[in-house]
């Protein structure tokens, strides 16, 4: 379990319609959705992630990482305006 903005959160590891990972962060009482942690992308290596780092989401990097559900950010994407954290999944939360 994980604390995002006051929610007490479970992790839920998907994948996308064309196969890139993402994490949904659900209230852990009522399991209703609280966050969707990742973008998806192009250019994604298929153990990837694109962390949404902005906005409404705004931690969220820095809340998976302590939380051990993501490695340290190994390079990034630039989209736009944006520079999305590209990251790995911990062993733990792998699909």
């Amino acid at each position: 379990m994980i604390t995002f903005k006051d929610y007490k959160c479970e992790v839920q590891i998907e994948k996308y319609q064309f196969g890139n990972k993402v994490i949904r962060l659900v209230d852990a009482e009522d399991g209703m959705p609280v966050a969707t942690a990742t973008t998806n992308i192009k250019g994604l290596l298929p153990d990837e992630i694109a962390i949404k780092d902005y906005s409404e989401n705004e931690g969220m990097y820095e809340t998976l990482l302590n939380a051990g559900v993501i490695a340290p950010m190994h390079r990034e994407i630039k989209e736009g305006w944006l520079t999305i954290p590209v990251c790995k999944l911990i062993d733990e939360y792998k699909i």
